[in-house]
């Protein structure tokens, strides 16, 4: 399966930003190891969208779990699964 996260930013934006840092190092393990394929802030600067790998529901859940932002309790996440049944090439 496949996932689509939805973040939404529980502090103001300058707490978030003292933690931004290791949220974007995350990111880069993260993205490095393919379990995430593409991720960004919202236009609005409320939250953000990550699109996560072909992987198991628990796995997304330690995902989510090992974010910085989660540990820092920075973020309320919400996740929509699908199967993905059409992909690019290399996905």
């Amino acid at each position: 399966m496949f996932h689509v996260l939805t973040t939404t930013y529980t502090q103001p934006a300058d707490v978030v930003d003292q933690t931004r840092p290791a949220h974007l190092a995350w990111l880069e393990e993260e993205v490095a190891a393919g379990r995430i394929v593409l991720a960004g802030r919202l236009e609005s600067g409320t939250g953000a969208v990550l699109i996560t790998a072909d992987l198991s529901e628990e796995a997304v859940e330690d995902l989510i779990a090992r974010d910085p932002y989660t540990v820092a309790g920075l973020i309320r996440c919400e996740r929509v699964s699908f199967n993905g049944s059409f992909r690019a090439p290399g996905l």
